[in-house]
């Protein structure tokens, strides 16, 4: 799922701001003054030789440590890996299931219709850290043009478990869709990438969605899974955003908040959650993604959004 990558943080500079003493506390401390005076050195170049060595600074970005885990933790492969070992067994369930659809848009009599299901692209089944990296080693941010080059580089990797997922689903005679928001000139490079990686595809079937496909297929999803929901029931969605499971993603932390306790019973069950610290529509509930707030403002609604401890008593 596409969306701004985050900017510079509040904690980073915070943390920026604590390495100082640390740095100072590292430099070589002056030697004690003898006890009978020595001329002052004249010479610049001994001066020189005792001058501590400046510290080099470290540029400060918030997606830091979101990336770091993303593209280099066991921790990150092991959610993935159980999220898609989780959907195995929720799979074998929903086909024994004809009443069972995962989709808010399936209407009418779709217990005989074929099974399907729908999973997002980007952080669900291909892992883009190296896209999000860029940005934080170069300290810049999302943009169309730098995504669309990177598209074409084709240096995504497979999602751990995604693979192995997808190929059990179609060898249960499940149909698989999947519904991005790349751009639909995007779609060639991307079908060629995950068709290389082993990914299923759709046979006769174009099983590849991409946003502005059609005129009213926008960011939001909605129209796209009623689209699927004619010809297939669809018994599970895929997604590491809000917004790939329901189109009633936006709003307020607290408008979120809302909807994901009115829709509990979908989590886990049909609906099965990739995580990704790196972006979504979470990062600008705190500022009602409202771009046109400075970063600073942005970041200052985010701490703003948090629940800090009081502290030790004084």
């Amino acid at each position: 799922m596409r969306a701004s990558n985050i900017l510079t943080t509040a904690a980073a500079v915070l943390l920026a701001g604590a390495a100082v003493p640390a740095i100072a506390a590292d430099l070589p401390k002056p030697a004690p003054a003898a006890e009978s005076a020595a001329p002052a050195a004249t010479d610049s170049s001994a001066a020189a030789t005792t001058a501590a060595p400046a510290a080099t600074a470290v540029p400060q970005n918030d997606n830091l440590n979101a990336v770091l885990w993303d593209q280099t933790s066991v921790e990150f492969k092991a959610n993935t890996m159980g999220a898609y070992a989780l959907a195995k067994f929720r799979l074998d369930q929903a086909l024994a299931d004809k009443t069972w659809t995962a989709s808010e848009e399936q209407t009418g009599d779709f217990e005989t219709l074929p099974p399907a299901i729908i999973l997002d692209v980007d952080d669900t089944v291909l892992n883009t850290s190296e896209y999000q990296a860029w940005t934080v080693v170069k300290g810049t941010s999302y943009s169309g043009k730098t995504w669309t080059d990177y598209v074409k580089d084709k240096k995504d990797v497979a999602i751990p478990g995604a693979v192995d997922f997808l190929k059990y689903a179609d060898s249960k005679g499940v149909k698989i869709f999947y519904v991005t928001n790349r751009a639909a000139e995007d779609k060639g490079t991307t079908v060629e990438e995950i068709t290389e990686m082993g990914f299923p595809m759709g046979g006769n079937v174009d099983t590849f969605l991409a946003s502005k496909q059609q005129p009213d297929w926008g960011s939001a999803k909605g129209s796209r899974r009623a689209f699927i929901g004619k010809d297939y029931r669809i018994v599970l969605l895929f997604g590491d955003n809000m917004g790939d499971f329901t189109d009633k993603y936006t709003g307020s932390v607290a408008d979120r908040d809302k909807v994901f306790e009115a829709d509990k019973a979908h989590w886990g069950h049909d609906w099965i959650a990739i995580p990704n610290p790196t972006y979504g529509s979470w990062e600008s509930a705190p500022y009602l993604t409202d771009y046109s707030k400075t970063p600073d403002q942005q970041r200052q609604l985010k701490l703003d959004a948090l629940v800090p401890w009081a502290g030790p008593a004084e």
